[in-house]
């Protein structure tokens, strides 16, 4: 899957608000939304009026950003939720909250999105006792997802444990920090969602 190799900090300035795609810096003052609040590019500054197709489509593509899915998977998401019974924006969100890398950087083993989907790549933990290193493995209601013993040890994780002790974590999960696990407790709802997104407008686009 081909993945955006450009600086991050581009697609927060593009979409006008922060997506905290690098961490702790997205809460400093080096923030680039912060710093420059426009779009990158030449024509940043100019204030261009979005088509109701442009507006649909920045909100796909601000919500793929957010979670680090590419298109090809999103729409396989988008159509898992139209088979589901209930509202499919509803559902859409409650799947890519399910992806393991989200559930990490909840619980606040990853500084980001991004790292949390590298450690997983990298096999630093379990879920219910197995190794999984799929980052986009949809994770269920009881789940329990550990670092794995032999990682307990990395600075990488003692030092996201260390700087998210405070984080809030999601109501839908639970976390123990002395054992290094989290537990699903139930999955995401709309309301447990952390980006100001309008799920509307991307279901009308995939609907056309």
């Amino acid at each position: 899957m081909s993945r955006y190799k450009d600086e991050q900090c581009r697609i927060c300035r593009r979409e006008g608000q922060k997506l905290f795609l690098k961490g702790s810096r997205c809460y400093t003052d080096k923030c680039s939304v912060s710093r420059r609040n426009y779009a990158p590019g030449q024509h940043g500054q100019r204030k261009a009026k979005l088509s109701e197709y442009g507006t649909q489509l920045r909100e796909k593509q601000k919500t793929k950003s957010f979670y680090g899915v590419g298109e090809k998977q999103f729409r396989k998401y988008f159509e898992m939720a139209s088979n589901k019974k209930g509202i499919t924006g509803d559902n859409l969100l409650q799947i890519l909250e399910s992806r393991l890398d989200n559930v990490v950087y909840r619980l606040g083993f990853g500084s980001s999105r991004a790292q949390a989907r590298q450690l997983v790549n990298h096999g630093f933990f379990d879920v219910n006792g197995k190794k999984v290193d799929i980052p986009s493995y949809l994770i269920k209601e009881g789940d329990v997802i550990s670092v794995r013993e032999i990682k307990k040890d990395k600075s990488i994780i003692k030092a996201n444990v260390e700087d998210n002790t405070s984080k809030p974590i999601p109501t839908w999960l639970e976390r123990d920090l002395e054992n290094l696990s989290g537990k699903v407790v139930r999955l995401a709802s709309r309301e447990d969602v952390d980006i100001a997104v309008e799920e509307h407008l991307i279901v009308e686009l995939y609907s056309k």
